[in-house]
């Protein structure tokens, strides 16, 4: 089963603030800014049975079967990871026939638990790796890519 809700939410391990003064760091420096940091793309919560396979954080191979949390044409939050990833490195994820290569970009530990959940970014772009249509993915038709390519020369 399959849940799909379409509406963007925050999610992930920071919680996505605007900061409407100055930031106070941990090492004593601040940062005045009022930007938010802005994804590329919203996040489409889809719980989707996974099979993962890699490197874990100490070199040894690993496959396990975990879920994804919420899911983007670019990338994904897993949930239920026993093993802890190094960030940068890359791993396949598996889901029906279709195989994805990520990279991992963040991992954060549960705590009280012995899970991590695990931000990817996918390293090829692939509109439909996850079989759900994301609308902000729009191709260039060939004719588009030529006129593209010829005025970049």
């Amino acid at each position: 089963m399959v849940t799909i809700v379409r509406y963007p939410y925050p999610s992930g391990p920071f919680p996505e603030q605007e900061f409407a003064g100055k930031l106070s760091l941990g090492d004593g420096m601040s940062v005045s800014s009022g930007v938010k940091k802005e994804r590329r793309g919203n996040r489409t919560k889809a719980v989707l049975p996974v099979r993962v396979k890699g490197k874990d954080s100490t070199g040894k191979p690993f496959e396990e079967l975990v879920h994804t949390l919420d899911v983007t044409a670019e990338g994904a939050r897993l949930g239920s990871v026993r093993r802890e990833l190094s960030v940068l490195e890359e791993i396949t994820v598996f889901y029906r026939q279709r195989r994805i290569q990520f990279r991992v970009m963040w991992i954060k530990k549960l705590s009280g638990t012995s899970e991590f959940q695990v931000g990817l970014q996918a390293v090829s772009q692939d509109s439909e790796a996850w079989g759900l249509n994301f609308p902000e993915i729009r191709r260039p038709s060939s004719s588009q890519s030529v006129a593209q390519a010829s005025a970049s020369i």
